[in-house]
C-alpha cells in the first residue's frame, strides 16, 4: 500500500515548497484537488520542482471540460513530469455542473464519462502515432486534427486515468476502462469491500481485464484529537447530506439520518447538521487512533482494499510537520 498526500488549497506560489517537502518526506504521490483553485496548474509547478514524486488530480471535474482541452493539458503535464502525471477525473454532481460551471448534466453520467475517456485516448493515439483522428460516440464527434494543432509524440504517452466515484456505476466503469479508482473520502471499509470492489470486478470481467491491474486509491478521514473529531463530524454531515451519496449511509441503516441531513442542507441549516452525525458514525467512517498508532490502524483497516492511501487532511509542511513525520516514519 503506497502512501500519498493531498495538496492544501494553497496559492500557486506555495506549491513548489509543498511539492519538494512531500518528495523529501517520502510520499509516493501528491494529489491536487479542484475546490478553490484549478487542479492542473499545481501539477505543472510540482513537476518542475520534483524528480520522483507522482502528481495527480483528485479530482479534475470532467463535465466542466471538453475531451480535447483535457487531452492537451494531460499531454503537456505527462511530458513535463516525464511520465509522473496521473489524471484523476470526477463527474461532480448535477447542481454544480449546471449552476456553478454552467454546463449540461448528461442523461447518463457514466456514459458521458466513458465517451470522454475514449475520446481522450483516441486523441492521444492520433498524436503519438501520427494517425487520423476519427472518434465518434453518443456525445462526441472528433474528426479534425491538422498538423498545426498536433503536438506530436512524447516519451510517456500512456497516461493513467483514475475515475472518482461513490456509487456502483462509476466503479464498474473503472473496471471496464480505468487505470484506477479514486474512492470518495465519505465511505466505510465495508462499503468499499461490499459495494465498490465487486463493481470494479464486474467491469473488468466485461472487458477481459485483470482486476489486479486497477489501482484502488483511498482518501481516509482520520481522528487523532478533539479538533479533528469535530472537523470530521462536520465534513461527514456535509457529504452525507448529498442525495446521490445516500447509499453509503444506507449500507449501515442510517437512511433517516441521511434524509434529515438533506433537509437541513436544503434549508441552509448548516449549524444543525454536525449534531446529526453520531459518534457511532464517526467510528464507521473515520480511522480513530493516536498519532503514533495511526499508520498501523490505517493499514489494518484498509488491508485488501486500498493500493494507495492518503489522508483527507491536506499535507502542509508549514503546519503540523511532526504529525506527518510520525505517520511517514511509522509507515
Amino acid at each position: 500500500m503506497l502512501l500519498d498526500a493531498g495538496l492544501p488549497p494553497a496559492p500557486l506560489a506555495e506549491i513548489p515548497a509543498i511539492a519538494r517537502a512531500a518528495e523529501e518526506m517520502g510520499f509516493d504521490a501528491l494529489w491536487s484537488t479542484e475546490t478553490l483553485h484549478d487542479p492542473f496548474l499545481p501539477i505543472a509547478l510540482g513537476a518542475e520542482y520534483t524528480r520522483e514524486l507522482n502528481l495527480g488530480t483528485a479530482i479534475a471535474v470532467s463535465f466542466a471540460r471538453s475531451p480535447m482541452t483535457m487531452a492537451y493539458t494531460a499531454w503537456d503535464l505527462a511530458q513535463a513530469s516525464q511520465g509522473r502525471f496521473l489524471l484523476g477525473l470526477g463527474t461532480q454532481v448535477k447542481a454544480h455542473i449546471e449552476r456553478r460551471f454552467g454546463m449540461p448534466w448528461p442523461e447518463s453520467p457514466a456514459g458521458k464519462l466513458r465517451d470522454q475517456i475514449g475520446a481522450m485516448r483516441a486523441i492521444w493515439s492520433a498524436w503519438q502515432n501520427n494517425a487520423r483522428l476519427n472518434f465518434r460516440s453518443d456525445h462526441y464527434k472528433l474528426t479534425l486534427m491538422t498538423p498545426f494543432f498536433n503536438p506530436g509524440p512524447i516519451d510517456h504517452p500512456d497516461i493513467p486515468i483514475f475515475i472518482a466515484g461513490v456509487n456502483k456505476g462509476l466503479a464498474r466503469l473503472t473496471g471496464e476502462l480505468g487505470d484506477g479508482f479514486l474512492a470518495h473520502p465519505f465511505h466505510s471499509p465495508e462499503y468499499l469491500r461490499d459495494v465498490i470492489l465487486p463493481e470494479v470486478e464486474k467491469g473488468s470481467l466485461q472487458t477481459g481485464r485483470d482486476r489486479k491491474a486497477i489501482s484502488i486509491a483511498v482518501t481516509a478521514f482520520v481522528i487523532c484529537n478533539p479538533e479533528q473529531r469535530e472537523f470530521v463530524r462536520q465534513q461527514i454531515s456535509f457529504y452525507a447530506s448529498t442525495p446521490s451519496y445516500r447509499p453509503v449511509m444506507a449500507q449501515h441503516g442510517w437512511e433517516e439520518a441521511a434524509q434529515e441531513l438533506s433537509v437541513a442542507a436544503a434549508r441552509g441549516n448548516w449549524a444543525k447538521m454536525p449534531s446529526i452525525v453520531t459518534d457511532e458514525m464517526l467510528e464507521v467512517f473515520a480511522t480513530i487512533a493516536e498519532v503514533e498508532d495511526l499508520a498501523a490502524a490505517l493499514k489494518t483497516r484498509y488491508a485488501g482494499i486500498a493500493d494507495r492511501l492518503s489522508l483527507y487532511t491536506p499535507f502542509s509542511p508549514a503546519e503540523g510537520i511532526e504529525f506527518w513525520e510520525k505517520i511517514v516514519e511509522a509507515w
